[in-house]
């Protein structure tokens, strides 16, 4: 086929079966050829490792039918098994099934998006090369896009990880710290790596930090940088200023995805001072090819009490 307009989805059809995987594709992977032409998308397959090229609707509603169609491959399929398929599955059922099912697959482990904003913000980081998150601590915002990150490098999408903090204290003074340079700033960029090693593996990360393959820095390390074919991820972002927001907005290179994340309830700057994320939300929320992911307190999947803690103070301190 020529090629399509469009991006790339990934899929990997769990668990890998050689002969499920015939049965899917057809004898001369005519099987698939029909889903090409169905939904005008470009399909490759090596082994249980599928990409699918086109437009996104095109693209999610192929990724759908295949995982489908594999569920039911122990049984040698035929073209008009395809063909019932194709029929019985509306364009609203395979929609509505494919974002029921929105998965983020690193080689370690299978993150599942769970709840409708979940599954907005990680559709939105597929569509969108830049992204703002909003939300509550618990609700997934840095981790899904560190799994997300994790997912495009692994599948060649990016070259490296930047993953960026303020170096903000948390409404206490921590005074002068001992050490170098680097061991003064690893505090502050300690939960990054806790959410990398838990989706990487301790001794991968490590290795890949090593081979600057993921970069963990302090916002303020990022002036005067241009940063292309890389995932730039800025958690923590309201605790940045106007100036430093501006600054990192206008490091994204060509090639680059980027995610903001942040919390406007738990701003830890001076009280005079205005959060450049708080300050960016307006400005960039009718921006095309910008998508704002906003979470509330239902969204909180850490511990049960966390969810009911976050509410309590919605209710009864709105500006805290």
């Amino acid at each position: 086929m020529d090629n399509q307009s469009g991006s790339t989805e990934f899929i990997t059809l769990e668990p890998a079966n050689l002969s499920r995987i015939a049965s899917l594709c057809g004898p001369l992977n005519e099987h698939i050829h029909k889903l090409e032409q169905h939904f005008g998308v470009q399909i490759h397959c090596r082994g249980n490792a599928f990409s699918i090229r086109g437009e996104t609707h095109s693209r999610k509603m192929a990724s759908c039918l295949i995982k489908q169609l594999y569920d039911k491959a122990d049984k040698e399929l035929t073209m008009n098994d395809i063909h019932l398929n194709l029929q019985q599955n509306s364009l609203s059922d395979l929609l509505n099934a494919a974002d029921s099912n929105i998965l983020i697959k690193t080689r370690k482990k299978t993150i599942e998006a769970r709840g409708k904003h979940q599954i907005e913000y990680v559709r939105n980081m597929s569509d969108f090369d830049l992204n703002l998150a909003v939300g509550p601590a618990g609700t997934g915002k840095t981790y899904l896009a560190m799994a997300k990150a994790v997912e495009v490098l692994e599948q060649g999408g990016v070259d490296k990880l930047v993953l960026v903090r303020p170096a903000v204290e948390a409404g206490e003074r921590l005074g002068f710290l001992p050490g170098d340079l680097a061991q003064k700033i690893d505090p502050y960029l300690k939960p990054m790596y806790d959410a990398l090693y838990e989706i990487i593996g301790f001794d991968k990360v490590n290795r890949l930090v090593e081979q600057a393959v993921i970069e963990v820095t302090p916002l303020a390390y990022m002036r005067g940088r241009s940063l292309n074919n890389s995932f730039i991820i800025l958690d923590e972002a309201q605790n940045t200023s106007i100036e430093q927001m501006k600054m990192f907005l206008t490091r994204i290179g060509f090639g680059s995805k980027s995610v903001i994340a942040g919390d406007i309830t738990q701003i830890d700057l001076p009280k005079a001072q205005v959060s450049g994320f708080v300050h960016a939300l307006p400005l960039l929320e009718d921006i095309q090819g910008i998508a704002i992911t906003y979470f509330n307190s239902k969204d909180v999947i850490r511990h049960p009490l966390v969810s009911k803690i976050v509410e309590a103070y919605e209710q009864h301190h709105p500006d805290a």
